[in-house]
C-alpha cells in the first residue's frame, strides 16, 4: 500500500512538473545576443530583433560608419530599416548624428554625412535583467581634422549610449535609447544642418509604404520641407493597409531630453524621419555635465490609437 506522505509528495512533484511544462517562460527572458567582430545581434525566442553595427561599414570605400542599428525588425521578423539607400547613401537604419561639430570655430567633420568623422568604439557590454536586455556602448568621437602635436587623432567627445531592448508585450515592443555626450575639449558644440531645415539628431531610415501616414497625439501631421511641430511622439504607419494588417513605428522623444522635443523632419519617401535636436543653431556640450538625450521606439502590429500610444509614452521614464 502506498503511504499517504509518499502520495502527497508524488502529487506535489507532478504539479511542479506540470507548471514547468505549461508555463516555461514565466519570469524568464527569451532575449538573447550573439556578438561578433561586426556587431551584436539581438533575438527573442529565436526571432531577430535588431543588429547593432560595431565594425566600420562602407559602400565601396565611401560613407564609412558604425555605431548604429541595422537591421531593425518588426514583430514578425521583417526588416524595417535601410542601409546605404541609393538616394541618400549616408543614411543608415537607426542612427544619431549631427552635421555641425565644432571646437571653438573649427568644424570637425560631418557625422551625419560620414565625412571626416570616426566613431572609435572602445567598449561594449550586454547585460540582462528580467525581461530587458541592455546594450552599453562607449564611443570616442574622433576626426582626422583634430590631431595631437604628434599627428595622431585626439578624441574630442565621449559618447556613452545604453540601448534597452524590452521583450515583446501584447502587440508591441519598446526599445529605449539613452545617449550621453560629454565633451573632452572646451568650447565644443553640436548642431543640425546649417539651413532652415536644421535636421540632425535621432533618426530612423525606414522602408516606407507608398501610403505612409504620420500622426501624433493631436491627430494627422503633414510633412513639410522644413521641420513641423508634432508633439513628443510621432506614429509612422500606412494609411491604406487597414486595421487587419496595420503596423507601425512610433518615435518617442522623452520629456527629460533637452530641446523642444516637438520638432520633426518628416518625409514620405526616399529619406529618414528625424526628431530634430538642437536645430540649426549649435548648442554647447559640457566637459563636466553630460548632455543626456532619451528616445524610444515603439514597434507594433495591429492598430494602436493615439490614446494607447500616449498612455505608453506617459509611463516611460
Amino acid at each position: 500500500m502506498t503511504s499517504k506522505p509518499f502520495l502527497n509528495k508524488l502529487i506535489k512533484h507532478c504539479f511542479y512538473f506540470w507548471l514547468i511544462l505549461c508555463f516555461p517562460l514565466i519570469g524568464i527572458s527569451q532575449l538573447t545576443f550573439t556578438e561578433s567582430d561586426q556587431g551584436i545581434e539581438i533575438k527573442e525566442a529565436g526571432n531577430k530583433v535588431l543588429f547593432y553595427q560595431k565594425a566600420i561599414k562602407t559602400a565601396d570605400g565611401g560613407f564609412p560608419r558604425n555605431n548604429y542599428i541595422h537591421p531593425l525588425y518588426n514583430l514578425n521578423g521583417t526588416e524595417l530599416t535601410e542601409d546605404f539607400p541609393g538616394d541618400h547613401p549616408h543614411h543608415r537604419g537607426v542612427f544619431w548624428a549631427w552635421h555641425q561639430i565644432i571646437v571653438g570655430t573649427l568644424p570637425l567633420g560631418d557625422a551625419w554625412e560620414c565625412r571626416d568623422f570616426i566613431w572609435n568604439i572602445n567598449k561594449t557590454d550586454v547585460s540582462s535583467k528580467g525581461q530587458t536586455l541592455k546594450l552599453f556602448i562607449s564611443t570616442q568621437w574622433e576626426s582626422p581634422l583634430w590631431l595631437t602635436k604628434e599627428g595622431t587623432k585626439k578624441p574630442f567627445l565621449l559618447e556613452n549610449t545604453t540601448i534597452s531592448i524590452h521583450a515583446k508585450e501584447h502587440n508591441y515592443r519598446i526599445i529605449n535609447f539613452e545617449i550621453s555626450l560629454l565633451a573632452l575639449e572646451e568650447d565644443l558644440s553640436i548642431g543640425g544642418s546649417d539651413d532652415e531645415k536644421g535636421y540632425g539628431g535621432f533618426s530612423v531610415r525606414m522602408k516606407l509604404p507608398k501610403s505612409v501616414q504620420f500622426s501624433s497625439f493631436n491627430g494627422i501631421v503633414s510633412p513639410k520641407i522644413n521641420a513641423v511641430q508634432g508633439g513628443n511622439w510621432m506614429n509612422i504607419t500606412s494609411s491604406s493597409n487597414g486595421m487587419k494588417n496595420a503596423s507601425g513605428i512610433v518615435i518617442i522623444s522623452h520629456q527629460g531630453s533637452p530641446g523642444s522635443k516637438q520638432s520633426w523632419i518628416l518625409r514620405k519617401k526616399e529619406s529618414m524621419q528625424n526628431c530634430v535636436y538642437p536645430g540649426r543653431k549649435p548648442v554647447p556640450v559640457s566637459t563636466t555635465d553630460p548632455t543626456i538625450l532619451k528616445y524610444s521606439l515603439l514597434i507594433y502590429e495591429g492598430f494602436m490609437t493615439g490614446q494607447e500610444i500616449q498612455s505608453i509614452y506617459e509611463k516611460l521614464k
